[in-house]
C-alpha cells in the first residue's frame, strides 16, 4: 500500500515515488470507473426511455423512476459508510459490483420472456441505486488508502476524467443500441459493463481488506464520530449545505429533462444521447482543468466560482423551449459539466483532506445521504407539478432554486483547521 504521494501527479511506495499512471492499484480504479460510467449511463438512458416509450409512463412516473434511484442513496448512505469502515473493503466492493450485473440484467430477461411490468422496473431502479452509492461510498474511503493525503487533488480529478472518459461513449452507444434493438434488450450490455467493473474491483490489492477502528464501535457512536467530523469542518459543512438546494434544483431539472426533450422538443433519440454525449465531454475538460483551477485559485474560491456556474446554467434547460432546443441542451450539458465537475472534485478533495484515514467511509457516507436527500424530492416535486403547470414553469423554478443555493457559498465564513493526516 501506499504512504504518501509526491506533489499531487504520484504515490510513493516501497519502491519510491511512482506517477499516479504507473500506480496500479490507481490505474485498477481508473479502469472500474470506466467500466462503472458505461454500465451507469446506458442503464440511465434505457431505463429512462424504457418506463417512457415502452411502459407508457408520464412526467410522474418519469420522474419517480430517478427518485427511486436516489432515494436508496439518501437514506442509506450513513449506513453504507459505517460498513465501509467495519467489513473488508476490497470484498464489499466486489459483491456491490457483481450484484449489480445481476439486477440490471433481470430486466431485459424480463421483458423477453414478457414479464416486465412498472413494479419490476422501479424496484431495479431501488436496489441499483442502493448498489450504486454503497459503491460510492467505498470507492471515496478507498482512494486515500490508495494515493494518500498529498496526492488527493490530482487522483480525483484524474478518476473523474477516467468515470467521463467512458461516460462519453456510454449514452451515444446506449442511444445507438436502444434504436437498433429496443431499451430492453440494450440492457444487456449495461449488465456486462457491471461484470467488467467487478473484475477490475476483484484485482485491486488485497490490503484494502484491512479492517480499520470502527470495527469495534457501535454503529451509532460510528455515525456520530463522522457526524463530528463534518461539524468540525465549516468550509465543508457551508459546501454540503449548498450543494443540496443545488441538488434538489438539478434533480427536478434532471428528472423532467427526458420527458420534456423527447415529448415537448421532440428530440429524437441520437439526439438526446448526443446531449449526454457533450456533457461527458464536457465533464473530462472539467475534470483536466479542475486540479489546476483548484490549485491556482484554492479549493474553496474554486467550488463558489464553479457552483455558481453551475447553478446558472440549469436556465438553458427551460430556454430551450423557445428555439433552437437541440443547441441549447447541448450549451446546458457542456456549462453544467465544466462547471460541475471543478465543484465535484473541489469539494470530494476538501472532505477527504478534512477525514481522518479510518472514518473515510461513514464522512462519505454522510455528506452523500445529506446532498442526495433532495435529488428524490426534486425529482418527485418536480414531476407532480409538471403534470399540473407544464415542464417550462418547474423547470425555471428548478434553475433559480439551483442558482440561488449555490450563491449561499459567497456568505462570509470561517477557515477550516488544517486537514486530517
Amino acid at each position: 500500500m501506499t504512504t504518501a504521494p509526491g506533489k499531487g501527479t504520484g504515490t510513493t511506495t516501497e519502491a519510491g515515488t511512482v506517477p499516479l499512471w504507473r500506480h496500479r492499484p490507481f490505474v485498477l480504479l481508473c479502469g472500474e470507473q470506466i467500466a462503472s460510467s458505461l454500465g451507469r449511463q446506458i442503464t440511465a438512458l434505457a431505463l429512462a426511455l424504457l418506463a417512457v416509450t415502452g411502459l407508457g409512463a408520464g412526467p410522474f412516473g418519469a420522474a419517480a423512476l430517478l427518485a427511486l434511484t436516489y432515494l436508496p442513496g439518501a437514506l442509506l448512505s450513513p449506513l453504507a459508510g459505517v460498513l465501509v469502515d467495519r467489513v473488508p473493503l476490497r470484498g464489499l466492493l466486489v459483491v456491490v459490483t457483481a450484484a449489480q450485473a445481476l439486477v440490471v440484467g433481470s430486466v431485459p430477461l424480463a421483458d423477453a420472456a414478457g414479464q416486465l411490468t412498472r413494479p419490476h422496473l422501479y424496484g431495479v431502479a431501488v436496489v441499483s441505486g442502493a448498489l450504486t452509492f454503497t459503491l460510492s461510498v467505498g470507492l471515496q474511503a478507498a482512494l486515500p488508502r490508495v494515493v494518500g493525503p498529498d496526492g488527493l487533488l490530482g487522483a480525483n480529478s484524474a478518476l473523474t476524467a477516467a468515470r467521463t472518459s467512458g461516460q462519453i461513449g456510454g449514452p451515444a452507444l446506449g442511444g445507438v443500441l436502444v434504436g437498433l434493438v429496443g431499451p430492453a434488450p440494450a440492457l444487456f450490455a449495461g449488465a456486462a459493463a457491471y461484470a467488467v467493473e467487478a473484475l477490475f474491483v476483484l484485482a485491486l490489492p488485497a490490503a484494502l481488506n484491512v479492517r480499520l477502528k470502527a470495527a469495534a464501535m457501535s454503529p451509532l457512536e460510528s455515525l456520530r464520530s463522522g457526524l463530528a467530523v463534518v461539524r468540525a469542518a465549516p468550509r465543508l459543512r457551508r459546501m454540503v449545505l449548498s450543494g443540496t438546494g443545488l441538488n434538489l434544483g438539478s434533480g427536478a431539472a434532471t428528472a423532467l429533462y427526458v420527458f420534456y426533450a423527447t415529448r415537448e422538443l421532440d428530440l429524437p433519440a441520437w439526439q438526446l444521447g448526443a446531449t449526454y454525449a457533450v456533457y461527458s465531454a464536457a465533464t473530462v475538460a472539467g475534470a483536466l482543468l479542475a486540479g489546476r483551477f483548484a490549485r491556482t485559485a484554492g479549493l474553496w474560491r474554486a467550488t463558489q466560482v464553479c457552483g455558481l456556474a453551475a447553478g446558472a446554467a440549469v436556465f438553458l434547460i427551460p430556454a430551450a423551449s423557445l428555439g433552437a432546443g437541440f443547441a441549447l441542451l447541448l450549451a446546458h450539458q457542456v456549462a453544467y459539466g465544466l462547471t460541475g465537475t471543478v465543484w465535484m472534485v473541489s469539494m470530494t478533495t476538501t472532505q477527504q483532506l478534512v477525514t481522518p484515514k479510518d472514518m473515510q467511509g461513514r464522512v462519505a457516507g454522510l455528506v452523500q445521504a445529506v446532498l442526495l436527500t433532495t435529488v428524490p424530492l426534486g425529482a418527485l416535486a418536480g414531476g407532480a407539478l409538471a403534470a399540473w403547470l407544464g415542464n417550462v414553469p418547474v423547470l425555471l423554478g428548478a434553475a433559480a432554486i439551483a442558482l440561488l443555493s449555490a450563491a449561499t457559498l459567497w456568505a462570509p465564513t470561517v477557515a477550516d483547521e488544517p486537514p486530517a493526516r
